[in-house]
């Protein structure tokens, strides 16, 4: 059996924790839905941040919502070359020692000790699909992505299993860029 999944590319943006998303937009904010994401629940805000590292600053940052426990910056290794950021490749949540930086609203900023990454490359799937598929949630798989120009086998990439997922794979933009990704692309599991 084909084992095909939906692989999204996923461009620099941030979750904010409730405490700076009051410091960076005032107490009590609310963020505004510009569109729903793949993964249920999730979403990308109208409202940008600004992300400021040491050689240079990135204008314009997506939030994602809805509002997480901490506050997460997710980037690609071009952007935290560019930016001066020693940001380790990790799973998402995964902050610990991980990079800073600092982000600026409209009403105040915020200077993170920790939690910029690169996002290490992963499937969402639901529990129904990873059975179907013979997959375990922490497993690694590699994937195998058939563009016009450039097909390419993806390595060290994450299962993650949750009810509340859609399937889909996320990979970054310099990975998406790599593989010519344009419009909706399909990968296989192998």
């Amino acid at each position: 059996m084909e084992k095909k999944i939906l692989v999204e590319v996923s461009a620099r943006h941030c979750h904010l924790s409730r405490e700076h998303l009051d410091i960076l937009f005032g107490e009590g904010y609310e963020l505004t839905v510009k569109k729903e994401l793949s993964q249920p629940g999730q979403f990308a805000a109208e409202e940008k941040v600004k992300l400021i590292g040491p050689k240079r600053e990135l204008s314009r940052v997506s939030i994602l919502g809805p509002t997480r426990k901490n506050t997460q910056v997710e980037i690609s290794l071009t952007d935290a070359r560019s930016l001066g950021i020693d940001a380790p490749i990790r799973e998402s949540g995964d902050i610990e020692n991980s990079a800073g930086c600092t982000l600026v609203g409209p009403k105040g900023k915020v200077n993170l000790e920790q939690g910029v990454i690169v996002a290490k490359r992963h499937i969402h799937i639901t529990p129904k699909d990873a059975k179907k598929y013979g997959l375990k949630d922490k497993q690694i798989v590699a994937v195998k992505i058939n563009t016009d120009q450039r097909t390419s086998i993806l390595d060290d990439v994450v299962i993650r299993v949750r009810d509340d997922f859609e399937s889909a794979m996320h990979i970054d933009t310099d990975e998406g860029n790599a593989v010519g990704i344009t419009g909706e692309q399909y990968g296989i599991i192998i």
